[in-house]
């Protein structure tokens, strides 16, 4: 269930409901793919107010000693929404091949082949247990022919409708439009995913070596051609420029490894910009930051454990950045349900 609860232009607050779960929006999953994010622990997500994470449910169908459901099995309580391994094709050491009936992957523990068929990951992502389930999409790189594209995008039909059919009822499931960069494609893809009625939306295959320009203008005709009042979800972005930019757009969810990879090579997301830790001239900084970590240490204690290439130094990190995001969701809420977003936005553009 989704309902909008305010707006300033386009940009709204909503609520997310499922499993007794509630979520505001927009907000900002951090990635878990495996049940378990890099350098943190479910208690880093909680203590960071962290309302939902994503993680891969059929990269988690191949751990062995994976137990479901996936929030229980991790101690996290938040909302869990779960990933198709559609953007798995992506990863050439993975993908063998694909037909109108699924994709074959190569196992990267065991070497073996493994088939994904729509019904195949739909029942895997039940028995995963998250709380929001993707639909299997055909992804594409970006660079390819408008012709790839268009061929990938019909096999992503077939794919989407198929998981509909399969669907249980049993969590939410989001429906995801491809594309590329094509206007046209884009329309088309809305249009298909619209008319099986899913609970809500996600904008894929962006965010992979696409333009901003490119990415908006996408982002523009999808919000135009879809349901006012569904959720919609782009998904792989972590940027907080972009992230304004979308918002302001009428994008409700993000998730992206950004953030904590950012945080792994020394680049601190702050209010006043990014801190290159890097930089000597870091450690005479301050940082506008009530998080745990920048409450117990300073920069120039990071940069001691950044130089050593000390793994608390990734764990420390870590946790500031997705902070920061938390931090960061929580205010652009509160600006659009004062209708000041505008505001926020251009006051968060002058220093990113």
């Amino acid at each position: 269930m989704f309902e909008i609860k305010a707006k300033s232009g386009k940009a709204r607050v909503g609520e997310l409901t499922v499993n007794g779960k509630k979520a505001e929006t927009p907000f900002f999953m951090p990635v878990a793919t495996k049940a378990v994010g890099k350098f943190v622990s479910s208690d880093d997500y909680h203590a960071v107010d962290t309302q939902t994470i994503i993680t891969n449910a059929f990269l988690l169908s191949l751990e062995e000693r994976f137990v479901g459901p996936v929030g229980k099995f991790m101690g996290f309580n938040g909302m869990v929404f779960t990933d198709n391994g559609g953007f798995q094709m992506l990863r050439e050491n993975l993908l063998l091949d694909s037909t109108d009936s699924g994709v074959n992957f190569k196992n990267p523990y065991t070497g073996k082949e493994v088939f994904i068929s729509p019904r195949r990951i739909m029942d895997i992502q039940e028995s995963v247990g998250g709380d929001v389930i993707m639909a299997l999409d055909c992804v594409l790189p970006f660079g390819k022919s408008k012709e790839e594209f268009a061929a990938g995008l019909e096999r992503s039909c077939l794919w989407t409708r198929k998981s509909k059919e399969c669907y249980r009822g049993k969590q939410l499931v989001f429906g995801i439009t491809q594309g590329g960069v094509f206007e046209d494609l884009r329309k088309q893809s809305c249009e298909f995913v619209k008319g099986l009625d899913f609970d809500g939306y996600s904008i894929g295959g962006l965010g992979i070596g696409e333009s901003s320009e490119q990415m908006f203008k996408m982002v523009d005709v999808c919000v135009l051609e879809l349901e006012e009042d569904k959720p919609k979800y782009l998904m792989g972005v972590g940027d907080p420029k972009q992230i304004l930019e979308c918002v302001s757009r009428g994008i409700d969810v993000f998730d992206s490894i950004l953030p904590a990879k950012h945080a792994r090579h020394g680049y601190l997301f702050t209010w006043d910009g990014v801190l290159n830790i890097k930089k000597a001239s870091s450690v005479n900084s301050t940082i506008d930051c009530d998080c745990v970590v920048c409450k117990t240490y300073s920069l120039e204690y990071l940069r001691y454990l950044f130089k050593k290439k000390d793994s608390v130094y990734m764990r420390l990190a870590t946790v500031h950045n997705l902070h920061f995001m938390a931090s960061f969701m929580t205010k652009l809420r509160e600006a659009i349900k004062a209708d000041k977003f505008s505001e926020f936005r251009e006051k968060v553009l002058e220093k990113y």
